[in-house]
């Protein structure tokens, strides 16, 4: 009798072990899908303001036509893209082509000086440092969720149920590798 009462014990043990992985992987799981939605609405607000700033440019610069095509281009790329990975990879071509029209803007004091241009670019400034601390987020709960799908035990449930490792969303910024310079 009372080897039977361990085996059931142990059972029970087992069953709320398992019931609490499954719990937190679910829990895990919609985290990581909410820090993806903040990022996603992040990007729309950045992805709308690029047109604005686009014909801002385009009444000093109209003869920088293909930096100005380029940017339209990115953004409808990254507007486009629906995946993880589709949206890092146009963000990333995106970010080059706003540095290209930063450049461009410099070239122009009258449109560095204009006061819609540079609300327009404080803006983005904003949503930019927005969409860093969303992605920080959402690159903590991925690793977290990948961590629980990856670990023993609890990878025996998360196989069990199909619970999978969520991509990293990573944009590199070149300028943020290089190491600055300081002169005196």
């Amino acid at each position: 009798m009372i080897p039977l009462i361990i085996v059931i014990g142990l059972a029970i043990l087992f069953i709320m072990y398992g019931v609490s992985v499954y719990n937190r992987l679910v829990k895990l799981k919609n985290l990581v899908q909410e820090a993806w939605s903040s990022i996603d609405v992040m990007l729309k607000k950045r992805h709308d303001l690029i047109p604005n700033l686009v014909e801002t440019v385009k009444g000093y610069a109209a003869h920088e036509r293909d930096t100005l095509d380029s940017v339209t281009r990115a953004r409808a790329q990254a507007v486009g893209a629906s995946s993880v990975e589709s949206k890092e990879a146009a963000e990333k071509n995106l970010n080059q082509a706003m540095m290209n029209l930063f450049a461009v803007a410099e070239q122009y004091p009258d449109l560095k000086a204009n006061t819609n241009f540079q609300q327009l670019q404080n803006e983005l400034t904003s949503i930019e440092n927005d969409i860093e601390k969303s992605r920080r987020y959402y690159n903590g709960t991925v690793r977290e969720n990948n961590t629980l799908v990856e670990s023993f035990p609890s990878n025996v449930v998360a196989n069990m149920y199909k619970f999978e490792k969520s991509p990293f969303f990573e944009l590199q910024n070149i300028a943020e590798r290089e190491v600055p310079t300081v002169k005196f």
